[in-house]
């Protein structure tokens, strides 16, 4: 399964810092100042996989091939971030065959001028989905499960978790040590503002609302 389903895009530039919202004191990072953060290092040792959040696990290729570990883990669910034959993770539905894993792959490169951002509300739709009951797992991966996979997890706790990109940031590298490429890096900023943007413009329809309500009040 794939999708390369996105939304509305504002152009900004990914190396300075944003401010949507001059009542909030929160402002979107640049790039750099995002790399920053991998620089301060990890909460967690490089493993094959690790719990990043409750019954989510990021992991890496073997983590993926072994299918005897993922029934004893209890898997359920596993988003692939790197399907494909040449230089990814060559498993699919099939290879899952008779283990009652529901599967979701992207054909994604782990390369600066991919655009992974196609795959983020997809891929959040798929991650929401599974941890809808209490009793499933997921596994997301790629080859390492730091880049690909760690970026849509990322994209996931921005969209339905209501973190800024700093925050879900600090928040899965204290669990696994992760580091997405800079272009994801500028996806996820991106993703950030518009984010930010939107909750701004739901705030100020509010306060219209909220107006328009005193003055009718006022009238009778």
């Amino acid at each position: 399964m794939t999708s390369s389903t996105s939304k509305t895009k504002t152009k900004t530039n990914a190396y300075a810092a944003v401010k949507v919202d001059p009542d909030s004191d929160y402002i979107t990072p640049g790039v750099f100042e995002l790399e920053k953060i991998f620089w301060r290092g990890s909460g967690a040792a490089y493993t094959h996989v690790n719990e990043v959040w409750p019954n989510v696990f990021i992991g890496d290729e073997k983590t993926a091939l072994e299918r005897h570990n993922l029934e004893k883990m209890g898997v359920t669910h596993i988003l692939n971030a790197a399907e494909g034959k040449w230089n990814n993770v060559a498993t699919g539905p099939n290879y899952y065959s008779g283990m009652n894993i529901d599967y979701y792959g992207v054909e994604a490169e782990d390369v600066p001028t991919f655009n992974l951002s196609d795959f983020f509300y997809p891929a959040a739709q798929f991650i929401d989905h599974a941890l809808s009951k209490p009793e499933n797992k997921l596994l997301v991966h790629c080859v390492m499960g730091r880049s690909r996979s760690a970026t849509l997890f990322l994209a996931y706790l921005m969209i339905h978790k209501d973190m800024t990109v700093v925050e879900a940031i600090e928040h899965v590298k204290e669990r696994r040590c992760i580091l997405p490429n800079r272009g994801f890096l500028k996806q996820l900023r991106q993703l950030d503002v518009q984010l930010q943007q939107q909750k701004h413009g739901e705030k100020n329809q509010d306060g219209i609302g909220t107006e328009k309500d005193s003055a009718g009040s006022n009238t009778q």
